[in-house]
């Protein structure tokens, strides 16, 4: 297990924007680390999402996945996305209370499109488009944001609605 140091907000790396990777890097032994090290990040930060920037690697990668035991149904599928591209495909929205390994210990109000089109290749250099909404899409888009240096307190409905985790009441959708 190798776990990476998370970037925290203030560090100019995590308002740059990522580069694009290229399919020659897939099958490196480095690439091949770099998706197991965030991963066990991820995981030992309890985050359900993690983007290379938050761990200084500016290149276009995103890793997700919820607890394998976790049979919600807020439960976010294993999945490695490479060069993602989203298209929001509804007016409607989502609010959820967001929360970011980059922004521990707080929490703000973003609403955020419930259904979008993404693109995306994997590890494995396949390309892949899916429809996805709910909670999954509001995770995809906050850590995708992540590589175009956005953080979710840029996106805050009002920044009466952040704070401390310990310093609100919550009420509503949290995301982890």
């Amino acid at each position: 297990m190798s776990v990476r140091k998370i970037l925290k907000i203030g560090d100019p790396l995590l308002r740059k924007t990522s580069e694009t990777v290229h399919p020659d890097e897939l099958g490196t032994k480095e690439f091949k680390k770099l998706i197991r090290d965030m991963f066990d990040t991820m995981r030992h930060a309890d985050g359900v999402g993690l983007a290379a920037p938050q761990i200084g690697i500016m290149k276009k990668i995103v890793v997700v996945g919820s607890d394998p035991e976790d049979d919600s149904p807020s439960r976010v599928p294993e999945r490695i996305l490479i060069n993602p591209e989203i298209k929001p495909i509804t007016d409607s929205v989502d609010g959820n209370w967001e929360g970011c390994l980059s922004v521990p210990g707080m929490r703000g109000y973003v609403e955020r499109p419930n259904k979008i089109e993404m693109k995306w290749m994997d590890e494995k250099g396949n390309s892949h488009e899916e429809t996805i909404e709910g909670y999954s899409a509001v995770v995809y888009q906050h850590e995708c944001d992540h590589l175009n240096g956005v953080l979710y307190v840029d996106r805050l409905k009002s920044t009466k609605m952040f704070g401390f985790n310990d310093s609100m009441e919550l009420t509503g959708p949290i995301l982890d």
